[in-house]
Formats: structure tokens, C-alpha cells, sequence
């Protein structure tokens, strides 16, 4: 039900990997890590933002295409401090994931916690399967003239 659309998803994290200084910018956001499972009639996707606040996150929808942005800042160590050792990334962070059409956009839910952001999409009604009854073939006789 979610489709990839980046298919240099694995080159982002590659590079993320080889040079983790790097910092995403607007025009250029490094890339969240995330995790879609179907639980129920739910699609469940996980996407990690450690230590970003939860009014730095923006999640948006348009059509199918889901945008989860995100930026965590520097940490000041105040006047007086140095830093020794910088490897958490910051910077801004997105991701897009293009849902599909029998998911129910309206009804999307979010909840953040443990710097986790959780996204729910429940499965359209219409795309859950159901059952059709057979008429007795008396409502579709034709008529004759």
C-alpha cells in the first residue's frame, strides 16, 4: 500500500554513513530513517527524529504524497564551553512516502514519543472487502415494448 519514491534512498545513506558531518538544508534535507507495517486495517510508519521538538516537525499531505520535514538545531554549550566532539547530525530532515489510493488521508493520526514519530493511515472503506448480495434477478428484467 506505500510506495517507494525515492530510488536513491540507499545512496543518501550511504553517504550519510561515510560522512556523517554533513548536515541537511532546506533545499537539500538529509533523510529520516523509517519503518511501514500493516497492523490491522492500519498502515503504521515509524520515522526516527531524536532530539528534534515536536513544534520543529511539519507533516503534510497533498493528494497521496505524505512529506514528514523536520530540523533539529545545534545544541548551544554556552559562552564559556568547547566543544571536543560533534557527531549527532542536525540540520532539517524529511521524507516523502507516496501512499496509495486505498489508504484514507483524511483520517491520518500522528503521536510523537521517545523521539519516534509515529504516523497511522487507516485503510479506505471502501478498498476493505465486503460482501455482495445476490438479487433474485427480478429487479433487472427488461422491459418489453
Amino acid at each position: 500500500m506505500l510506495m517507494r519514491t525515492d530510488p536513491f534512498r540507499e545512496f543518501d545513506r550511504l553517504a550519510q554513513q561515510l560522512f556523517p558531518s554533513t548536515s541537511g538544508t532546506w533545499s537539500r534535507p538529509s533523510a529520516v530513517p523509517m519503518d511501514a507495517y500493516r497492523e490491522g486495517d492500519v498502515y503504521v510508519i515509524a520515522l526516527d527524529l531524536p532530539g528534534v521538538d515536536r513544534e520543529a516537525i511539519d507533516i503534510d499531505v497533498e493528494r497521496n504524497m505524505l512529506t514528514v520535514r523536520a530540523e533539529r538545531r545545534p545544541v548551544s554549550a554556552g559562552g564559556e564551553a568547547q566543544m571536543e566532539l560533534a557527531e549527532r547530525p542536525f540540520g532539517v530532515f524529511s521524507r516523502q512516502v507516496m501512499l496509495a489510493d486505498t489508504l484514507d488521508t483524511e483520517r491520518i493520526s500522528a503521536d510523537y514519543d521517545a523521539g519516534v514519530l509515529t504516523l497511522r493511515v487507516p485503510i479506505a472503506e471502501r478498498a476493505k472487502p465486503r460482501k455482495i448480495s445476490i438479487g433474485d434477478g427480478q429487479e433487472h428484467k427488461e422491459i418489453s415494448a
